[in-house]
């Protein structure tokens, strides 16, 4: 076992997520600054300023409704679908400042995938599911797809589970499986940032434990944002770990900084359990 603040265990990092590496010298992938968001009059989130770095696992943790799955879906305009929703502020996503209307949406989601906490295949084949993204934007050629399939499935550690069932349906798989399929439809996509809201909290111990290697090993490609309630999970997946209260950003820090000695009583009190 690691290191512990006020009772608080913190376990290993999985394979693939030093916990000690120094990102000061990463580009920032995300660079979030004064952010506020509404729907409709009321406001839930309060002048969020955040830095992600480039290929690194950043962690939002926080009680339920203080905002972390909102921020989230800031960050490649999901929001956008819900009626009255409104976003002041800058975020600069790769440099771009993806606020501005005149941003392709359709092409921001492309660069910056999300994976959602109920895994959702479509009711289609395994091939197809991953194939779906790279057809939409117009790549017809078989040898192609299917050498991108293949790809996308080794990376997200389920090729050898379904390489001799692509043609059948993905509702048949596990829940663990589908959301591992999930990831790989995302990656069809060659994304440079992945969003994750809650992705292993309706799976079975296994099936989180394969989850959480798997982002350890897509963090030395990929931007990953993980909104999680697990505070052990956190600990363990993330380089950086932001603490959401109240539609605010209480404080953020390198995740072994934030487990062991956090500067904020508030962000220990969440941390060892006292609330939330």
């Amino acid at each position: 076992m690691g290191s512990s603040v006020s009772g608080l265990s913190v376990p290993p990092s999985v394979p693939g997520v030093d916990r000690n590496l120094d990102t000061s010298g990463h580009a920032a992938a995300i660079d979030v600054q004064g952010m506020n968001f509404f729907y409709g009059e009321q406001q839930v989130l309060f002048d969020i300023s955040l830095v992600v770095p480039e290929r690194s696992v950043t962690a939002l943790i926080g009680p339920s409704g203080c905002g972390k799955s909102t921020f989230l879906r800031t960050l490649n305009r999901m929001n956008d679908l819900v009626d009255g929703a409104r976003c002041t502020g800058r975020c600069l996503v790769e440099g771009q400042n993806i606020m501005d209307p005149a941003v392709d949406v359709v092409l921001l989601r492309k660069h910056v995938g999300m994976v959602f906490q109920k895994s959702t295949p479509f009711p289609k084949s395994i091939f197809d599911n991953v194939a779906y993204g790279p057809r939409v934007a117009g790549e017809k050629n078989r040898a192609v797809l299917s050498e991108l399939v293949e790809s996308c499935l080794r990376k997200a550690a389920l090729w050898e589970e379904v390489r001799d069932r692509l043609h059948t349906s993905a509702m048949a798989l596990s829940g663990g499986q589908q959301q591992r399929l999930c990831i790989a439809r995302t990656l069809a996509t060659n994304p440079k940032i992945i969003l994750m809201d809650e992705p292993a909290s309706a799976l079975d111990p296994a099936s989180t434990d394969r989850i959480e290697n798997l982002i350890g090993e897509l963090c030395s490609n990929y931007t990953i944002v993980i909104v999680t309630h697990n505070m052990q999970q956190a600990s363990r997946v993330s380089h950086q770990t932001a603490f959401f209260f109240r539609g605010r950003l209480v404080e953020c820090g390198p995740t072994m900084k934030i487990f062991t000695s956090p500067a904020e009583k508030q962000t220990e009190d969440y941390i060892t359990g006292r609330f939330g």
